[in-house]
């Protein structure tokens, strides 16, 4: 692909790369042309998966990958497990990508773990001040709640978090009108998993690419009105992506 974008053909394969397809691969706004990052495109893709394997529990497909790798726990909590099948490991190799974007939507509780897991109002999770205690490592959103009731229970969250950390659950809604637990994707705003926004999540966030950024005014490029011919032409000047002959007197 790279061969092709700078104009080589198959006898001449051994031309100038100019800049690497990592670089390119950059959005346009940070020096790069906005090609697909294959890497990024294909953990996007293996999350679409995992996110499906979360929000259909009830599927045969999430039944036999949750018999089979995580019989115990949820697929956020899950252990690549012994000799794991390729697809599990493709899979399994995305959950990055479903942790930065998802987040809870908080009904009964009964079905979301208290540590670890984003259903916070600021989208963060809680770490266990106990690892070893396993009464508090199984603990549910719904046993910080009031009995029968869509309350908080402030005597039992100051007593197990204090401070701070149990005004964030005092600040974290509890509406009426929900009433089951619902994982919901935050990087869109209808709350619905998208390869794109998972994809830009990659690219912005999950993965490092600050070596592979330039941070310039590179959208005077791209906002001329000219043809884009030009407008490339302009974006391997400023690259310095054109060759120059250099004369000596």
């Amino acid at each position: 692909m790279n061969s092709f974008w700078w104009g080589h053909k198959r006898d001449r394969a051994k031309g100038i790369h100019w800049l690497s397809w990592d670089r390119l691969s950059m959005p346009k706004s940070v020096g790069g042309m906005g090609f697909k990052n294959l890497s990024a495109f294909n953990y996007a893709m293996l999350s679409k998966q995992a996110w499906r394997l979360m929000i259909n529990p009830d599927n045969l497909v999430s039944r036999l990958y949750k018999a089979r790798y995580f019989p115990n726990c949820d697929f956020l909590e899950s252990a690549i497990g012994h000799n794991p099948s390729y697809v599990w490991r493709s899979i399994w190799s995305s959950k990055f990508v479903v942790r930065g974007g998802y987040r809870w939507s908080i009904g009964s509780g009964e079905n979301i773990s208290v540590w670890d897991h984003k259903w916070l109002y600021d989208s963060s999770s809680l770490v266990n001040p106990w690892p070893d205690n396993s009464f508090v490592a199984k603990l549910r959103v719904s046993d910080l709640m009031i009995p029968n009731s869509k309350h908080w229970n402030p005597t039992l969250i100051s007593s197990l978090l204090g401070g701070d950390i149990a005004q964030k659950v005092f600040s974290t809604p509890l509406f009426d009108s929900v009433q089951v637990d619902k994982l919901y994707w935050q990087l869109e705003r209808n709350g619905r998993f998208s390869v794109r926004s998972a994809y830009r999540y990659c690219i912005n966030e999950a993965i490092d690419t600050s070596h592979l950024r330039i941070e310039e005014r590179w959208n005077l490029i791209w906002n001329i009105k000219t043809s884009p011919r030009v407008k490339n032409f302009l974006w391997r000047l400023c690259r310095n992506c054109v060759p120059t002959c250099n004369t000596v007197n």
